[in-house]
Order: structure tokens, then sequence, then C-alpha cells
């Protein structure tokens, strides 16, 4: 004996799963543009530029790391540089840090939620350098000085 489903039933069923996977979609294109593209936060930080690299497998990106001035720590009883990871996605931005190597940088970054493989590992994406500033270093050839030469 075969169940018969009233024809309304099944159109009223159909357009609840329909208007459902319709919400879903949408739900789900909401979250990965929120997560992936939409920027929550935006700064400058400024520190001594330690390396950028471009480096990966299949999607090649620029990375690079920052040490900034003081120390922080995870931990208590631990003591760490203050470093900032981050990724770079215009090549012209990469190749002019990559001559910046050692010198005290200001960068403006933007922050996002997660990230993308052909953006970079790090959530922090650089888009502009605000300054660069050399570090003044004593002269190699100056030591010991010359008035304590004895004559």
């Amino acid at each position: 004996m075969a169940i018969s489903v009233n024809p309304s039933i099944k159109r009223g069923f159909r357009k609840f799963r329909n208007i459902s996977l319709v919400v879903l979609a949408l739900s789900l294109i909401l979250f990965v543009a929120i997560r992936y593209y939409y920027p929550f936060g935006e700064g400058v930080k400024t520190g001594q530029l330690n390396y950028v690299v471009y480096k990966g497998i299949i999607f090649k990106t620029y990375e690079g790391k920052l040490i900034q001035s003081g120390f922080q720590s995870n931990r208590m009883g631990a003591i760490q540089s203050n470093e900032f990871n981050f990724s770079i996605t215009d090549p012209q931005i990469a190749d002019s840090l990559m001559r910046a190597g050692g010198q005290i940088v200001e960068l403006r970054y933007k922050e996002y939620f997660g990230t993308l493989p052909w953006r970079g590992y790090s959530q922090y994406i650089v888009d502009e350098i605000v300054s660069i500033t050399p570090i003044n270093q004593l002269p190699i050839n100056n030591y010991p000085p010359e008035a304590a030469t004895i004559q």
C-alpha cells in the first residue's frame, strides 16, 4: 500500500527547501566575505626590519618580520622580543623593503580574520611604506678612539 502525499504539502516542502538553500548559500558567501576579505583592523607598526622573503610551494608570497622595541611575553617569567610578522601583496612594496633590511621602517597594514594561501601566511597585510629611516651606526675603523692611543 503506497502512501500518497497531498500535492500542496509537496509544494510547501519544495518552497521551504529552496528558501533554506538560498539562505544557506547567502550565509556562506557572507561568512567567507567577512572572514577573508573584510579588514577589521588597520594600523601602523614601527620597528627594525629583520627580513623580507619570497617563499611558497604553490603560491609564492612575500613574507617579512619587523622587530619592535620592547619585550612581550605570552606566559609568566618568559621574555621574548616583540616581533611583527606580516605578508605583502604588492611586489613593488616588497622590493623596496628587501632593500631596506636592518633599517627602521614604519609600515601601514590591514588585519584580516583569516589568511588566504595566495595572499600570504599572515593575517597582517602591509599595503604601504610610511617611512624608512637608516640606523646610525658607528664606523668600524674608529676603534680604538684616537685620544686613547699612546704616543
